[in-house]
């Protein structure tokens, strides 16, 4: 079955969809009055509904059945010092894929060029293409931090739980079972493709932060990002089976 994404705020009667994803329902992909789609959007809402015209620029649907998801009980905001040229599209649908909550690119001391005013369409278009792709029901949050380390610890009192992940051999522990399934909202902090410049992480961890190791391996950005979202998430699905 074919899934499309319906914006929260247009969750309701008379159900149209518009703009891209009409175009690509009535126009790409020719489908018919008469056949079944998935919806969802974003936020743990999915349904089936029945196509009941198709225009140019807008689609009809009937409701056929509606759910709501689950959010995870212990759902990881990863904040990811800013590099120039990464694959962050490619990132932004193993987000999706590993149910991340969010995703916060942060303006580091040794970022290669300046984090964006405000994230960019093109990487919501990304979010929601893994989305189609894997199933997901929910859209990660993308932010940007152009405040550095002051900003992102205030940003962290939200938070349950605040990890560092330091890459310094001075770190006194790895990232552990414990830490990967108990509730609440995390938030972990990775530095930009050099790592930390001097005291970054160490005021990280004066504003409440835990320093944590992800391993003796000199690890590549996305390669560090990928290995964080992947054990929080084998985390959850333990938390889950208990």
């Amino acid at each position: 079955m074919k899934t499309f994404y319906l914006e929260p705020d247009d969750w309701r009667e008379p159900y149209m969809l518009s703009g891209p994803e009409a175009h690509h329902l009535s126009r790409v992909l020719r489908l018919k009055p008469g056949e079944t789609v998935r919806l969802f959007d974003g936020r743990g809402r999915t349904g089936t509904f029945e196509i009941l015209s198709c225009s140019k620029s807008n689609v009809m649907l009937a409701a056929q059945d509606i759910a709501d998801a689950l959010p995870p009980a212990n759902p990881i905001t990863l904040a990811l010092g800013w590099a120039k040229g990464i694959r962050r599209g490619w990132l932004l649908e193993k987000a999706v894929e590993l149910q991340a909550e969010g995703l916060l690119f942060w303006q580091a001391k040794r970022s290669q060029g300046h984090v964006p005013d405000d994230s960019k369409e093109t990487w919501d278009a990304k979010l929601i293409a893994g989305a189609k792709q894997c199933g997901s029901a929910f859209l990660p949050n993308i932010g940007v931090c152009p405040g550095g380390v002051r900003e992102l610890v205030e940003i962290g009192k939200d938070y349950d739980h605040r990890f560092v992940l330091w890459e310094s051999p001075d770190c006194p522990a790895m990232l552990d079972f414990p830490a990967l399934t108990r509730p609440g909202r995390v938030l972990c902090v990775l530095g930009p493709e050099g790592g930390f410049a001097p005291g970054e992480a160490e005021e990280l961890i004066a504003g409440g932060f835990t320093a944590v190791s992800l391993g003796n391996s000199i690890l590549r950005w996305e390669t560090a990002a990928l290995i964080a979202l992947g054990l929080f998430w084998w985390g959850r699905q333990h938390a889950d089976e208990s």
